[in-house]
């Protein structure tokens, strides 16, 4: 299982890379104007993104700084929040990559940052629904990116898979 989390780790941060790389292209009217998705706006969706996946590292290591609103703007300009997201991701892939069995087979407790009850919940099952979140909200954020008539980025797994397979991956 080890292996499977390394993957999406590694996808995780290719597919945020693109999806940076397109974002980049925006104005800045378009990057913050809302466009319908759930954290409105591009600007929003990838404040979200971030926000939370350092809300679940903090769940899973116990490290680092995690906002207590899911709708935080963690970074008001575009470069900081890139170099935020490049950082975080820096740190997805070599927390993942030092998991062994035993630790995924564990669990972890947390508390929800919109309720005070405390969770008790496997490790494994709980990395499927981050990994997962992950992919949604990027979906948001290229269909912000289609509607504005931008080209998008492909993210489908298949593709990162196929870079990987060909070392083209990066």
């Amino acid at each position: 299982m080890k292996e499977h989390y390394r993957t999406f780790a590694g996808y995780n941060a290719w597919a945020n890379r693109r999806l940076y790389g397109a974002a980049a292209q925006l104005s800045d009217a378009d990057y913050r104007a809302d466009r319908g998705a759930f954290f409105k706006s591009m600007h929003g969706t990838l404040n979200h993104l971030l926000a939370t996946d350092r809300i679940w590292m903090k769940r899973f290591t116990g490290e680092g700084e995690a906002p207590d609103r899911l709708d935080t703007i963690l970074h008001e300009h575009f470069d900081a929040l890139r170099a935020a997201r490049e950082a975080e991701d820096h740190r997805i892939v070599g927390w993942v990559q030092s998991l062994d069995e035993a630790r995924l087979t564990g669990v972890i407790r947390y508390r929800r940052v919109s309720t005070p009850e405390e969770f008790v919940q496997e490790l494994m099952p709980a990395l499927d629904h981050w990994f997962n979140h992950q992919t949604h909200h990027r979906g948001q954020a290229h269909m912000i990116l289609t509607s504005l008539g931008k080209a998008a980025p492909e993210l489908d797994m298949l593709y990162y898979q196929r870079e990987i397979a060909a070392g083209r991956a990066t």
